[in-house]
């Protein structure tokens, strides 16, 4: 008996997975970039349904992105059981443009996967994408690529290999670059594997767009030499523009309880009108086997399936999530996230009005610091979003309401704000598209200056996206809403909108958010927050 997957297993801004199975459970960790706690853990029993269950970087002694640059923060994370032990393997980076790239890997652990993890142990700065591989023998290795700043060299450097000693929780020994990559070029996101006598490295190359492939090497001996598989390329979809899933690559494998293989791959889904990406890159699965001791993806092909038949007897869904998020608990929905802030508790208050979300208002959606937004990933081509809204600002530099979000240069947000002439409350709606911001509040003021907006009360708030096109609404009793007739281009919230293609690595997030740019730190009550797939 086989299930039926269909692709991809995780929608929305997943990439770099990482998967582990640990008895009959399956863990995927994915990168999580800018937005905290860090790092995204989904769990299944089946392999075809998924739910977070674990973000386990949620404390400022493991995880600090304040002032990172966007898409900067984690990428790749390595996700490993030995010992009795999670192992977690991250990089926090620093900078993205330019030659230098101040990325830091680090190594947490766990006794359970929902649990509270260690304190961080420092590994290098050398590369990103570190990786670790516990070999039969009792040692464990870190492998990361290696960036290489000078301009005259190829800055994609090679895979290195170094020991881990875990009593001293410390690297030891040489560092070997153990692998230059294929002539594709930017080998990156490096994983060891051992089957059957030889040492497997599993790589990513062509960078982040649509040359994105995985490769594989082999070895009889862990420090190489290495050997390319005759046909280079386990997964990807650059020679198939037709394909559903693009831009797949970067992934990792392992096997089942009764010895079939899961081939686990980043991918995306462009639309077809635009070639943007707005749910970012995203997680799909393939059934591998082995063939003359070289991995293969078992329907025969490179290219990635949609749909693909896993063998699972019985399928063990999820409890279904309501659409509708209430704050009547004391921690977020874990659906939510926030952007780089490891102290929440400055601008998130789910105590002072029971029932409420109240967002103290903090630094513009542009800043890289502290910005008072939550916010969940967008996981469907058409969805609508809204919220119920209480805020009174006293002055124009306060605004808080509704955003769909992809990041600081790229966001289109309908918020409550004040007139200071008219002495009065008022809506705006705020775009910015990779840096050049714009506010048609102007050509929609006297439209919206005829429908009164109450001036005081509760307002809520919509947002409903289909595809590329985006519409804001807006009512008094959520139930007779005004669309406001200005339409919006919801492809900029992806990957290759503005500032270049393979400039972001993210994804698109709707979400609720409050600022106060007089440091008056005012605050905004939500209800609730809604999201339906449509």
């Amino acid at each position: 008996m086989t299930l039926t997957v269909t692709n991809p297993i995780l929608p929305g801004f997943n990439a770099d997975p990482s998967i582990c199975r640990v008895g009959d459970d399956y863990y995927i960790a994915t990168s999580t970039f800018e937005w905290y706690p860090g790092v995204q853990i989904s769990h299944s029993k089946d392999l075809k349904n998924w739910r977070v269950i674990s973000r386990p970087l949620n404390r400022p002694a493991q995880l600090n992105m304040l002032g990172n640059p966007d898409s900067c923060g984690i990428w790749a994370p390595c996700l490993t059981y030995s010992d009795g032990l999670f192992w977690l393997i991250y990089t926090d980076v620093k900078r993205l443009n330019g030659n230098f790239k101040d990325s830091h890997n680090y190594l947490v652990t766990s006794d359970t996967i929902d649990g509270d993890w260690s304190d961080p142990v420092f590994l290098n700065s050398s590369g990103f994408d570190p990786s670790l591989f516990h070999d039969d023998n009792g040692q464990k290795w870190l492998v990361n690529m290696v960036w290489d700043y000078r301009h005259t060299n190829n800055r994609f450097g090679g895979i290195l290999l170094q020991e881990y000693d875990h009593d001293k929780k410390q690297l030891v020994g040489p560092i070997d670059n153990i692998f230059k990559g294929s002539s594709h070029g930017l080998v990156e996101g490096p994983h060891v594997y051992k089957h059957n006598g030889y040492y497997y490295l599993f790589t990513a190359e062509g960078g982040t767009s649509y040359e994105h492939v995985e490769t594989v090497a082999r070895s009889r001996y862990l420090k190489g030499p290495y050997e390319l598989m005759p046909s280079v390329y386990l997964v990807t979809s650059k020679e198939h523009p037709n394909n559903y899933l693009q831009r797949s690559g970067h992934g990792s494998y392992c096997d089942t309880p009764d010895g079939d293989f899961v081939f686990v791959h980043l991918c995306s889904r462009p639309m077809r009108n635009s070639g943007r990406s707005p749910l970012g890159r995203e997680t799909s699965l393939q059934m591998m086997t082995w063939k003359n001791d070289w991995p293969v993806l078992t329907h025969g092909s490179a290219a990635p399936l949609t749909t693909v038949e896993v063998p699972i007897t019985q399928e063990m869904p999820f409890e279904m999530q309501q659409a509708r998020i209430e704050f009547n608990e004391p921690v977020l929905d874990i659906r939510f996230q926030w952007l780089r802030n490891p102290y929440p508790e400055e601008f998130i208050d789910l105590n002072s009005r029971p029932g409420y979300l109240r967002l103290k208002g903090f630094e513009s959606l542009g800043s890289t610091f502290r910005s008072s937004l939550v916010a969940l990933r967008q996981t469907d081509f058409k969805y609508q979003a809204s919220t119920k809204m209480e805020f009174n600002p006293k002055d124009y530099q306060q605004m808080a309401g509704l955003v769909c979000y992809y990041n600081t240069h790229k966001y289109h947000y309908l918020y409550v704000s004040y007139d200071e002439v008219k002495n009065r409350r008022r809506l705006g709606i705020m775009s910015c598209v990779a840096g050049a911001t714009w506010n048609s509040e102007f050509p929609l003021y006297d439209e919206l200056n005829e429908l009164e907006i109450p001036q005081s009360g509760a307002l809520y708030l919509r947002a409903n996206i289909d595809y590329s096109v985006l519409y804001f609404s807006w009512s008094i009793d959520g139930e007779d809403w005004k669309k406001i007739d200005v339409r919006l281009d919801a492809s900029i919230l992806s990957d290759e909108a503005g500032t270049g293609e393979g400039s972001n690595f993210t994804g698109a997030f709707s979400g609720i958010c409050c600022q106060d740019l007089a440091g008056q730190k005012r605050s905004a009550d939500f209800e609730y927050f809604e999201y339906l797939n449509l």
